[in-house]
């Protein structure tokens, strides 16, 4: 199969697509529907190609002890942990909203559905994508319904293992083949040296129908910079309107200005990457005519002469001689006519056969 897919209408991801950037805009709205609309302009503004949220039915998510569990952090907004989820939670009717104005802003629209329930209605809703996220990515009967809805899907892979990778990769492939992987460690913030990006890389071994992508949680953009390098495809990364908001996500987020610094250096980086054949550009032929180097004669040549590495040396030559990366050819050849010391010795100047 085609290492390519259609992740949402008119935008092909992986080959030589551009990478597709997610704004991961999560709970970082503090549960105010204006914030969170501000955050999607945000992200349209600058050129990131999706905002994202994460959608819980919280009853699905949760067991009663869990929802009922105190919770007394900096983060909280209540007293339980259900408490503080609901507080952070849209209704339905403020998704549609939300999707509405994704439109009207003119960028994609999705969430991570955080359980079965949440999928329902995502799919409901006709987002472009699932994203599953890494709590979800080894819960393997989730993975099976979701796949089985035949809408693109994006994996990321906090937590896991590669043999579950595997185990993921085998329950999608069998109902679904428009998905990819995003490697990815849980941690907020994650330190440098915790975020693994070769595993980018064994995943494009391990996987090489798929298209491989990142979900940072780090501060900066660099190290998802270093990914877009390794073939990174897809991209995810927290945004938020001040990092030091309450809220466990806002620290390990990108506020807008640094979101605006990454899609464009994103897009500086995939301009660079070329296609992998090695050769002479058309930019460098400039500077190759004035300083590129040529075959010279050492000293003097008479016609006839059979060369040797004595009669030959290398010199930026005008006019442009024979090519010294070739130089080893001319050794044994004869010259066609005298050649004076310190001219440039060309191909028709000897015999080559």
């Amino acid at each position: 199969m085609p290492l390519e897919i259609e992740l949402a209408p008119g935008r092909m991801i992986g080959g030589d697509h551009p990478c597709f950037i997610i704004a991961e805009i999560g709970q970082n709205h503090q549960g105010d529907i204006n914030i969170a609309k501000q955050l999607i302009k945000i992200a349209k503004e600058a050129g990131a190609d999706c905002a994202k949220f994460q959608k819980s039915e919280l009853d699905h998510k949760f067991n009663k002890a869990a929802l009922a569990r105190p919770y007394t952090t900096k983060n909280s907004w209540g007293k339980t942990y259900g408490e503080h989820k609901r507080f952070l939670e849209f209704s339905h009717e403020q998704y549609r909203e939300l999707q509405q104005y994704s439109k009207e802003v003119g960028i994609y629209f999705t969430a991570s559905g955080m359980d079965e329930a949440a999928v329902d209605f995502l799919d409901e809703l006709n987002v472009p994508f699932f994203k599953v996220g890494s709590g979800d990515t080894n819960n393997l009967p989730y993975i099976e319904k979701t796949a089985k809805k035949g809408k693109p899907m994006i994996v990321s892979s906090g937590m896991q293992s590669l043999d579950t990778m595997k185990k993921v990769y085998n329950t999608v492939k069998k109902y679904n083949d428009k998905f990819c992987f995003l490697q990815c460690t849980s941690a907020y913030p994650l330190e440098p040296e915790d975020v693994n990006l070769r595993v980018i890389q064994t995943y494009q071994k391990q996987f090489p129908d798929i298209p491989i992508g990142y979900s940072g949680h780090e501060s900066g953009v660099t190290i998802t910079l270093g990914a877009i390098a390794l073939g990174a495809k897809v991209v995810e990364r927290h945004i938020t309107m001040d990092k030091t908001w309450k809220g466990s996500d806002h620290e390990a987020s990108l506020e807008p200005d640094e979101l605006k610094e990454l899609v464009k250096q994103i897009r500086i980086l995939e301009r660079s990457m070329g296609n992998g054949i090695k050769t002479m550009r058309d930019c460098e032929m400039f500077t190759h005519s004035k300083l590129g180097k040529s075959v010279v004669a050492a000293k003097d040549i008479p016609a006839g002469a059979e060369l040797t590495s004595e009669l030959l040396t290398v010199k930026v030559a005008e006019p442009k001689g024979y090519p010294p990366e070739n130089i080893s050819n001319l050794i044994g050849k004869r010259t066609t006519r005298a050649i004076d010391y310190d001219d440039a010795v060309r191909e028709e100047d000897v015999v080559m056969q």
